[in-house]
């Protein structure tokens, strides 16, 4: 049997922006349906510009980006974006936040509640439509920002370090929690974060970025099953997974 074609593809991708150096370059990559591709590495090396050039946000320099055979433009209905703030507008509900992309795209109210009440179950957020930004945690509005890009029901998802303002327990019980809504949906995910652990329990392969222009260095496929809990991070391989990224990625840092 044939593989799957892939969802993502790089071929020799390279961004500047205007006249300046080398962002990005010799980018070449295939995610498969289904991947959790995590991007972690130094602090300039590129990893929120690769996600940026995958949704269309920004044309690339050099190079080819395909979405399951398309441009980024042309699929850009098919994926959603999670930034590391949940930028909710203040004077709109959970409700009115969470409905603001289909209202845009012209969706019909009762459609828009459909898909409103069913992505405010999964991130476990039932009953607090009514409250306002203000009225949450930190940890709540980032469900929301979750819940209102599934609402779009995508079939690639781009994180940029969604969690990383987090304390460390709500971090954690959020990464199950994104696992857990994923099985019910099987997207995609490109997923930009600073923590070597996060990476190690969410994905299952992980690209570690150098910089100076960003590239990848290295690839790391998660050997782990599928289905992780807390108890994953107690086991042998997680912690050897952790500690073999933690190493490349110090590698790669002091380069």
């Amino acid at each position: 049997m044939s593989a799957a074609p892939p969802i993502v593809e790089f071929q020799s991708v390279a961004k500047r922006y205007g006249d300046g150096p080398l962002v990005l370059d010799g980018i070449d990559f295939r995610a498969q349906p289904g991947d959790f591709v995590s991007l972690i590495g130094p602090s300039g090396c590129g990893k929120s510009t690769l996600l940026r050039l995958i949704a269309g946000l920004s044309p690339v320099t050099s190079g080819t980006i395909s979405i399951a055979g398309r441009s980024p433009e042309a699929a850009a209905a098919e994926l959603a974006f999670v930034f590391q703030e949940p930028t909710l507008l203040p004077w709109l509900t959970v409700a009115g936040n969470i409905e603001l992309p289909q209202k845009l795209r012209g969706i019909k109210p009762a459609a828009r509640a459909g898909a409103r009440d069913q992505a405010l179950a999964l991130v476990k957020l039932a009953g607090r439509e009514h409250a306002h930004p203000r009225q949450l945690s930190g940890g709540q509005k980032m469900r929301v920002s979750i819940a209102r890009a599934l609402t779009l029901d995508p079939r690639l998802m781009l994180l940029d370090e969604p969690f990383g303002a987090l304390d460390e327990m709500t971090r954690e019980h959020l990464n199950e929690e994104l696992l857990t809504i994923r099985a019910t949906r099987n997207w995609t995910a490109f997923f930009v974060t600073h923590s070597v652990a996060e990476a190690v329990f969410l994905s299952n392969r992980i690209l570690i970025m150098r910089a100076n222009p960003g590239g990848i260095a290295h690839e790391i496929t998660v050997d782990l099953p599928a289905e992780r809990t807390g108890e994953t991070r107690l086991t042998r391989r997680y912690q050897e997974l952790v500690a073999e990224v933690s190493r490349l990625l110090h590698a790669v840092e002091g380069t």
